[in-house]
């Protein structure tokens, strides 16, 4: 009778261990990107315009240089300290040096005053002022950056914060990585991506476990993009509803009944 009350609790041990585990498992396939869905999905190539046509608002800041063999016109150019190779760098000195586009969409710039950037790439303002400079000086470089390319990412993400982006374009991908990649109770599957309209904002549904994300208009992240990486449910029951406690108080009044069990037996 004692032999077989002990073999009940044995595996009444073996039966909480295993539900504690099962209940914490996530399937592989709510991990993975890019995952293949039918063993016909043979397609490897996906087609994306990798260039960013964002274009100016107001309120926007680009840091703009003039590069030119005369440091006279370098000083009268840069006013702001961005010139000639003395100027501060990195994001916090680029932004001090930036120009501001106003609420009216004009951009104010030494020499040629007023010039309305307001809908326009970043390419074409660089055309602009090259063609109302050429009108003042000769053999010179226009270089403009926008400064202000913030991206948030917030939700089940190992190190949710604002980013700043030194580079012309970034994809989700890329986004995701210096977040430090999703954890393993995110949903890869509807991840929200929230973009400034012209009106206020859109919400837009992007599936990253799917191969065709790659063609997606949502793959090349905007300027002041948030990613919302939303959380299993899983996690919740995991880590709140589960009875641990009941779990570890079950097994350690089991462990006790076969300690005592042993004790009368001998």
């Amino acid at each position: 009778m004692k032999k077989n009350l002990q073999s009940h609790l044995i595996t009444l041990i073996w039966l909480a261990l295993i539900i504690s585990v099962v209940s914490s498992c996530i399937p592989q396939k709510k991990m993975l990107y890019m995952r293949v869905r039918e063993d016909a999905d043979t397609l490897k190539e996906f087609v994306n315009d990798r260039k960013v046509t964002y274009k100016i608002q107001n309120g926007d800041n680009l840091y703009i240089k003039i590069v030119s063999m005369d440091e006279t016109t370098n000083d009268l150019l840069n006013p702001m300290g961005s010139g000639g190779g003395g100027g501060s760098s990195g994001g916090g000195g680029n932004y001090l040096n930036s120009y501001t586009v106003s609420e009216e969409g004009n951009l104010d710039f030494p020499l040629v005053g007023k010039i309305y950037v307001k809908n326009k790439t970043v390419e074409e303002i660089t055309d602009l002022l090259t063609i109302q400079l050429n009108e003042y000086i000769k053999e010179f470089v226009v270089i403009i950056k926008l400064v202000n390319f913030n991206i948030t990412i917030l939700g089940e993400i190992s190190s949710p914060g604002q980013y700043q982006i030194y580079q012309t374009d970034i994809n989700m991908f890329e986004a995701i990585a210096m977040a430090g990649d999703m954890t393993d109770y995110s949903i890869r599957d509807r991840v929200l991506v929230i973009r400034k309209t012209k009106d206020g904002s859109s919400v837009h549904e992007v599936d990253m476990s799917s191969r065709s994300f790659l063609s997606s208009d949502y793959f090349y992240l905007q300027p002041d993009d948030i990613i919302y990486v939303k959380p299993m449910k899983a996690k919740q029951f995991t880590f709140s509803n589960f009875p641990y406690g009941m779990v570890m108080s079950t097994i350690s009044f089991a462990l006790a009944m076969i300690a005592f069990l042993g004790i009368m037996n001998q």
